[in-house]
């Protein structure tokens, strides 16, 4: 299942992570320096170092805004976040089909988290370069990805993926992964559908009898899938 979050990010808070990428120099590495085996076979693409202050202070945004985004959490029901990484794509830069590696070491950590959960958060408007599409293949076949910025897009890490090439302009992105705390893809999104269903039946039928159970359903299936 692939969930498109709108407005992750508001106007300032883009033009303003813009402006310190824009400005990063020197902390722009190639992009291979986090790709697995697989990955570094077909990245073409530069992203700021992981250790660099700018990445620590711009990712601290990002996961700021996550948290304060209900339907992040309800699609992802995050246990560990990986910090956000950024990458710029242009002159014909992209990324080969791949799939993303299933655990990660969270640096300076020593913590180890699955990656059940790929997202990408756009920070370059559309209409700014051509190509740079993320093509994800899920059951409905592969689907072309190119949001406004501020939009992020979440899919299964466990599909395969890659990025077009960019022939013209920036493709500014921030990346990451998440460990949700129900492993089970069919399961979370059942528990996503369920929650959906709470939010319009609140907002359409405000103190239906109906709301108490149904809510209680939810929590009830998120306490024994649960993992923790």
């Amino acid at each position: 299942m692939l969930t498109r979050i709108a407005n992750v990010l508001d106007a300032a808070q883009i033009r303003s992570l813009r402006e310190r990428l824009e400005q990063a120099g020197a902390d722009w590495v190639d992009g291979r320096a986090t790709a697995g085996h697989q990955g570094a076979a077909v990245k073409r693409n530069l992203q700021i170092a992981e250790e660099s202050l700018v990445a620590r202070e711009l990712g601290a945004i990002v996961l700021g805004a996550l948290e304060r985004n209900p339907l992040f959490i309800s699609a992802a029901l995050p246990n560990r976040v990986y910090p956000p990484l950024f990458n710029r794509y242009e002159g014909e830069m992209h990324f080969g089909e791949h799939v993303d590696g299933a655990v990660r070491l969270i640096p300076g950590t020593g913590i180890k988290m699955r990656t059940d959960l790929s997202a990408t958060l756009f920070l370059s408007a559309p209409e700014d370069y051509d190509g740079g599409e993320l093509l994800v293949e899920d059951t409905s076949g592969v689907q072309k990805v190119k949001l406004p910025a501020g939009d992020l897009i979440l899919y299964p890490a466990t599909s395969l993926h890659r990025v077009t090439a960019v022939r013209r302009g920036v493709r500014l992105a921030s990346f990451f992964w998440v460990q949700s705390m129900v492993r089970d893809a069919a399961r979370r999104g059942l528990l996503f559908d369920l929650d959906m269903s709470i939010v319009r039946l609140t907002r359409d039928a405000p103190g239906n009898p109906a709301l108490v159970s149904l809510t209680g359903c939810y929590h009830n299936l998120l306490r024994m899938w649960t993992e923790l």
